[in-house]
């Protein structure tokens, strides 16, 4: 009976703790913390702009925090991609000498099944196809296909990864 009642909140939470659960809500829904946001985000994480993900997606946007994603020229983020914390996202530049003004650039785009390290950055116009693992600290500053595994500053292709050639 006892153990009933304990799963119930993992249930609901949909395996986010319970108690994280409980910050990141109050941190939206009172202190409007992200509040523009139709999914959770960790109360440490921002996100500002147009920002439109896939299915599950929403779990690594509630549990992994220090995160910055930036999204006023678009950021799409397909079905089952996670991420680590402190990972920054951001979608446009300021215009140089007018800090206030930002630069027009095509959206971000992240596939289907990445998987985004500690610490990464993502920077405006890239494109990143399925299953694209980018290893911690890198900084995309280029597209890169399906498959690949990127690392390093600037990112750079490491090796096409097959054993992501069988969706989850």
């Amino acid at each position: 009976m006892i153990r009933r009642i304990f799963r119930i909140p993992g249930r609901i939470t949909h395996s986010i703790p319970i108690g994280l659960w409980a910050i990141n809500t109050f941190c939206q829904r009172i202190l409007r913390i992200n509040a523009n946001c139709e999914f959770m985000v960790h109360f440490t994480s921002r996100v500002t702009g147009n920002v439109k993900i896939g299915k599950d997606v929403w779990k690594s946007f509630a549990l992994s925090g220090g995160c910055y994603i930036q999204g006023i020229n678009g950021v799409e983020i397909g079905d089952g991609t996670i991420f680590a914390p402190n990972v920054v996202i951001v979608s446009a530049n300021h215009v140089i000498g007018a800090t206030h003004q930002w630069t027009m650039q095509p959206p971000i785009s992240i596939g289907k099944r990445c998987w985004i390290g500690a610490n990464a950055v993502v920077l405006p116009g890239v494109c990143l196809g399925d299953n694209v693992v980018v290893g911690a600290g890198a900084v995309v500053t280029r597209s890169f296909p399906e498959n690949s595994v990127v690392a390093g500053v600037p990112a750079k292709l490491v090796s096409r990864n097959s054993i992501c050639d069988n969706p989850r």
